[in-house]
């Protein structure tokens, strides 16, 4: 007999965990490609500007399914809506694995990165059902999870690709998916939703949240752009890594993932200081350490020691950007809370497919040097909506 779960009344220890390492495994769909690009360009003959479309195609994937599937979490029963995503996800995985074309991948990777949005619907149940004073920690720990698997995906990604060939990851990737699906539907409660109406009044409730809370579109914003200045980093590091001095292979990249876990342990801590720090403080904090790793990588980019430097800050200075606007606004209507995750998470990861393009077209126009800029021109954007802002 599954627990039932109370809003507000506070959240086992046992599903916030399984949440948090479902996550971690889910949101790696979507980053194993990072340091296959390379691998992936070589074994189809294309060029790095085709393949990058790659990552572009997965987080708009994301994005869509964010503004499409996340809201459902306030209509449909949360169960449901999870298990349909873990079956298009173990399709749609398989169907990268045995690609023999780009199209074929960039549709697969459309659909990965749209059914990759479970972590999106959990981080809504830590907030609702965790008591008030323990919401911002238990997201922080999701989120833990989430950017864990991040890290992982890289990591694993770079050694599979190396050892196994690119197309392995993806078969493992899928098999994982059946596992979590299993995992996931025994521990996870039936959840009520809280929503009454059509799938169309849901949609046009959205619109009405955006224009309710100013804040909820300042913090958006705020983040969007400085994703899309953290993802220019790895929508180009493998091409920047397999040139000279480097001349790295795809496990050197996923290595260099590992450098994120500052920004892993960050989360947790963001989460649990956001009140005492206070919101504008964590952003002046995050958007100051981006623009210090863009500079490090700038000058000391044709070093391991730049360039593990700035992934080390940027990774902690995005963190400090997403968790304090994300749990800032998670608590503006619990009611609606898938909703208003929707708005924020659609939002941040049309910043990173914005990001991503504006980074491969700077590494076509003037390489790295073209990268940094984008990364720089996204981060002070994100700075001026603090600058310019009352929230």
């Amino acid at each position: 007999m599954k627990q039932e779960l109370t809003e507000n009344a506070g959240l086992p220890a046992h599903i916030l965990w399984t949440l948090a390492i479902v996550a971690g495994v889910t949101i790696a769909n979507q980053y194993y490609n990072q340091p296959l690009l390379n691998l992936i360009r070589q074994d189809l003959a294309e060029t790095g500007f085709r393949t990058n479309v790659i990552t572009m195609m997965a987080q708009t994937g994301y994005a869509l399914g964010l503004l499409f599937i996340v809201p459902l979490g306030d209509l449909c029963r949360r169960r449901t809506i999870i298990l349909t995503n873990f079956v298009l996800l173990i399709f749609s995985l398989f169907a990268i694995g045995i690609a023999s074309n780009l199209p074929v991948i960039w549709v697969a990777s459309l659909i990965t990165g749209a059914c990759s949005v479970i972590p999106q619907i959990f981080v809504p149940i830590a907030s609702q059902f965790s008591r008030p004073e323990h919401k911002s920690r238990n997201v922080g720990i999701v989120m833990s999870g989430l950017l864990t698997g991040i890290l992982a995906s890289r990591v694993i990604s770079g050694f599979v690709g190396d050892w196994f060939g690119w197309r392995a990851m993806y078969f493992i990737a899928a098999v994982l998916m059946i596992l979590c699906a299993a995992v996931t539907l025994k521990i996870l409660p039936d959840i009520r939703p809280n929503f009454t109406g059509s799938y169309g009044d849901l949609m046009r409730s959205i619109f009405t949240l955006v224009k309710q809370y100013p804040s909820l579109r300042i913090c958006s914003l705020r983040a969007a752009f400085a994703f899309g200045s953290f993802l220019a980093v790895w929508a180009c590091l493998a091409f920047k890594m397999a040139q000279a001095p480097f001349h790295a292979d795809s496990d050197t990249v996923g290595i260099l993932g590992l450098c994120g876990i500052a920004g892993a342990l960050t989360a947790s801590a963001v989460g649990q200081y956001v009140g005492k720090v206070g919101l504008r403080n964590f952003n002046y904090i995050g958007d100051a350490l981006i623009l210090l790793a863009w500079l490090i990588m700038g000058i000391l980019g044709d070093t391991y020691t730049g360039m593990i430097a700035g992934i080390i800050i940027i990774d902690i200075g995005i963190q400090c950007i997403q968790l304090s606007n994300q749990s800032s606004v998670m608590q503006l209507n619990p009611k609606a809370a898938n909703r208003v995750n929707t708005v924020f998470m659609t939002t941040f990861f049309i910043g990173g497919t914005f990001g991503t393009f504006s980074a491969g077209t700077g590494w076509q126009l003037a390489g790295w040097t073209g990268v940094v800029a984008v990364g720089i021109a996204l981060a002070l954007l994100s700075l001026c909506f603090t600058l310019f802002t009352r929230h």
